[in-house]
């Protein structure tokens, strides 16, 4: 009786240490799509739908792995993907945010809980002043013609960056 219990908390263990590899991981990829839409958005002031989706889809792998409820607390997460995607689409709308910016804030959205959710919003915005900033001094010195295009994927992901980067420091320190 004994041993069967040992197996059964070793295996407990097991899965939950391979949970943690497993979400690891998928920061990992999380962090390299951010890199990979912050260069992107850059180069070309696009961010490609296909990154976008890729975000969003690894979201669920990771709250598998991390153990994350289905209800309430996968269904809260959805919920904050689809408001943050209906307010900034609103955004989009009166010519404020480019689409991709607004499908990158969406499917980062899924990422994390409202709460951070909501620092990040505030880091965005002051990442995108200074963003923007020099993105307006860059083209008046290049003397560029027409509105200059700020590259918000920029901000949208140096933001996320940050706060991914809190996260991992915690895991490894707590």
């Amino acid at each position: 009786m004994a041993r069967l219990r040992l197996s059964k908390t070793l295996a407990l263990i097991s899965f939950h240490m391979s949970g943690e590899i497993i979400s690891l991981i998928l920061l990992g990829l999380f962090v390299s799509l951010l890199v990979a839409a912050a260069i992107t958005d850059i180069g070309s002031r696009i961010i490609s739908n296909r990154l976008n989706i890729a975000i969003a889809a690894l979201a669920p792998l990771y709250w598998l792995a991390c153990g994350l409820p289905v209800w309430p607390d996968m269904a809260l997460q959805v919920a904050l993907g689809v408001a943050v995607f209906g307010f900034f689409a609103l955004l989009f709308a009166f010519g404020m945010m480019g689409g991709g910016d607004v499908k990158l804030l969406a499917a980062v959205a899924l990422w994390f809980p409202w709460q951070a959710m909501l620092l990040l919003l505030v880091l965005m915005s002051v990442l995108g002043g200074i963003i923007t900033l020099i993105t307006i001094v860059h083209h008046r010195l290049s003397k560029r013609e027409g509105q200059p295009e700020i590259p918000y994927g920029v901000a949208i992901s140096l933001a996320a960056l940050w706060l991914t980067g809190e996260r991992i420091f915690y895991q490894f320190t707590g």
